[in-house]
């Protein structure tokens, strides 16, 4: 089977061929703009979709058997009665709805809230606190709304006319029966102030959400008619290349640091995302760096702009295996004890209350590459202390931990794992896991 497989980042469209389980020919990225205001993170849906049109037509697949979808969420939209968007697209790395987010925990109950949803109500990292914000801030963007969803499903209405999503992307939103696949909630829906009738239906991953309308064909460079799979959240995809059995640890080592964990017996834990995969009865328990790479990548532009990549690199891995043997030294080393660093210059995607970065212990006699090293040393910790939190969830961890992403070759993210682990590098695992999404109808 040949299926054309989109693949929606936070920053770009990548696209390729899928034959017989792998990806054929070349991958195509097509870039899309992020606008950033202060808490607000957003993408103009028109900018996604002529990202979406040019990798599809840059793919070159005039026919295929269907398109397989996965979506970076949250990527909540709200859209009038004909699909057209009310709204940007609000990303998952947006955090304006902070006193939204306490308001909505505050009535329903923390406890009853994390057991419904399967996690709290995270700003901007679950939508319902978007969902909220809107209609609090901004009601007359609201009032033509027919159909509220993530990307997923505005794809779905823009190009086949189907209101679907499936349960990952509905896990994110906030407003599902997560734990227990319930469907929609009644409850939580009440909390936001959001009607059912504006949800889309809650389909499986894999199966066919709609066809594809002559002009959005036209759009693609496809054939009309053509199969659209509901698609899964980016991370599900890439946890069905991993084997998505339960006890499968999956890192996803980008701009976000991403640990994820396959159940078939989700436990919430108010430090984890807990989320449907998106097919069949199986859960993802999840806990993220809101910026692992893109921290390393902060650090290169602000202090040391005058090295080229590979010097930095280099650097990088020395300053890493240095900080791997200072932790073995005594906490009271003089060394050990200089220079600390927060993580948190995109947030924390486990915390209502947003946290911020900062540098602690500089002294006139810190220097940028003691700055480094501490952005390396707390990011290193941050990855090894989730593991703990996976633990409490009750499933048993396989060792062999499948890791993908560009940022997983550093030496950082695994450095301080307590344990036996035997890591396993799958490239384009999400593009990969795509093609495991045969049409189920």
């Amino acid at each position: 089977m040949n299926l054309l497989g989109i693949d929606i980042g936070s920053s770009s469209v990548k696209c390729a061929v899928l034959r017989n389980g792998k990806v054929h020919g070349k991958i195509v990225h097509a870039p899309f703009p992020t606008r950033r205001d202060g808490v607000k993170v957003e993408v103009e849906p028109p900018a996604m979709l002529k990202a979406v049109a040019k990798a599809a037509h840059d793919a070159g697949a005039k026919k295929v058997d269907a398109i397989a979808l996965s979506v970076m969420s949250p990527s909540w939209v709200a859209m009038d009665a004909k699909g057209n968007p009310l709204t940007p697209i609000v990303t998952h790395q947006d955090r304006r709805s902070v006193k939204e987010a306490h308001a909505l925990e505050k009535r329903v109950g923390k406890e009853k809230y994390l057991h419904l949803a399967g996690t709290r109500p995270f700003p901007g990292g679950i939508s319902s606190t978007t969902w909220a914000w809107y209609l609090k801030h901004e009601p007359q963007r609201l009032r033509k709304a027919e159909l509220i969803g993530h990307l997923n499903t505005f794809l779905h209405r823009q190009l086949t006319g189907a209101r679907v999503v499936d349960p990952s992307n509905a896990s994110f939103m906030g407003v599902f029966s997560t734990l227990d696949l319930g469907g929609w909630s009644d409850e939580l829906l009440e909390a936001v102030g959001g009607k059912k009738s504006q949800l889309p239906e809650i389909r499986q991953g894999d199966e066919i959400g709609g066809n594809l309308s002559a002009s959005a064909a036209r759009q693609l460079g496809l054939t009309p008619g053509t199969p659209m799979l509901l698609g899964v959240v980016d991370g599900s995809a890439a946890m069905l290349a991993a084997g998505a059995k339960s006890g499968q640890l999956l890192n996803v080592c980008g701009s976000t640091d991403v640990l994820a964990l396959c159940t078939d017996r989700p436990r919430p834990n108010e430090r984890l995302l807990t989320r449907a995969l998106g097919v069949d009865r199986l859960w993802v328990s999840v806990s993220t760096i809101a910026a692992a790479g893109s921290a390393i990548q902060w650090a290169k532009e602000q202090l040391f702009a005058d090295l080229d990549w590979p010097a930095f690199d280099k650097l990088m891995k020395r300053l890493a295996r240095r900080g791997a043997a200072k932790g073995k030294r005594s906490a009271s080393d003089s060394e050990a004890a200089s220079v600390r660093f927060d993580p948190y210059l995109a947030g924390d995607r486990m915390s209502i209350d947003q946290k911020q970065a900062a540098f602690t212990g500089l002294t006139l006699a810190s220097t940028r590459e003691k700055m480094l090293e501490a952005v390396l040393d707390s990011l290193a910790h941050a990855s090894a202390a989730r593991l703990q939190l996976l633990r409490e969830t009750g499933t048993r961890i396989d060792p062999r931990v499948v890791v993908t992403g560009g940022a997983g070759n550093n030496g950082v993210f695994h450095r301080d794992w307590p344990g036996k682990w035997k890591f396993h590098k799958e490239d384009e695992a999400t593009l990969r896991g795509l093609a495991k999404l045969s049409p189920r109808n």
